[in-house]
């Protein structure tokens, strides 16, 4: 079996209260375009791999960052999978980071929220007569991927497909908030991800606490709406 990866890029939003801190979701491969090795990959390639996996209670393939043991880094995975399925656009998956407690899955998370971890990448084997090599002609894909099984799905700093997203980023702070902000920058953390503030505005409000005040020259009420914003958080902390 010919084995590869492929990686696809990912935007980070924030999900609903439904979801699980750490949780997002996305696609780690999509149909239909070439990546950047020159593969292209058909609909239906994980198809069978994902519903053998399904039957023999093998459960989804592990989450790794960097691709973790298969480049031979000896990491352990980062997070779970929930669920992976194939639509219209590519394989989509969804899952979610754990250890947000410890130092590792907080950095992880931060690499993630913003932006140094962009994509998901899939490692994969070609099944035996699961490609058509290309012909060679510009423009045409170098093969054609019909059958793969999938070996792993990674977060990544530089993939290789540029055309599907993640998204959905839940905040670590959505549950038990009193619990875990324990410092200003896990505050300021917590002012960007529930609050939507900016980098600048988290940092300052931090900085001042809860009874800050907006520039006095305000206008159109904005200061009454900043801090109907800021006792809404409080009240949110102290719960």
């Amino acid at each position: 079996m010919d084995f590869g990866c492929v990686g696809t890029p990912f935007e980070v939003k924030f999900a609903g209260e439904e979801a699980r801190p750490g949780s997002f979701e996305g696609y780690g491969a999509v149909f239909g375009n070439i990546d950047g090795h020159g593969d292209l990959i058909e609909p239906g390639t994980f198809t069978k791999a994902l519903l053998d996996r399904e039957r023999s209670g093998a459960g989804l393939p592990p989450m790794y960052k960097m691709h973790g043991k298969l480049l031979g880094n000896r990491h352990e995975p980062i997070g779970v999978w929930d669920a992976m399925s194939e639509d219209a656009n590519g394989l989509h998956v969804k899952g979610r980071l754990v250890g947000l407690d410890t130092e590792t899955g907080k950095w992880t998370y931060a690499q993630m929220k913003e932006g140094a971890l962009k994509g998901l990448s899939i490692g994969y084997r070609v099944n035996p007569h699961g490609a058509k090599m290309g012909s060679g002609r510009p423009g045409e894909p170098r093969r054609t991927i019909k059958s793969a099984t999938l070996t792993e799905v990674s977060l990544v700093d530089d993939p290789s497909n540029a055309r599907a997203l993640h998204y959905g980023l839940k905040s670590r702070f959505a549950e038990a908030p009193a619990d875990e902000i324990k410092t200003i920058r896990e505050f300021e953390d917590f002012l960007r991800d529930a609050g939507g503030y900016s980098r600048q505005a988290a940092k300052a409000i931090a900085a001042g606490g809860f009874k800050a005040k907006p520039d006095p020259r305000d206008e159109d009420g904005i200061g009454d709406q900043i801090r109907a914003r800021l006792d809404a958080l409080a009240t949110l902390i102290r719960k």
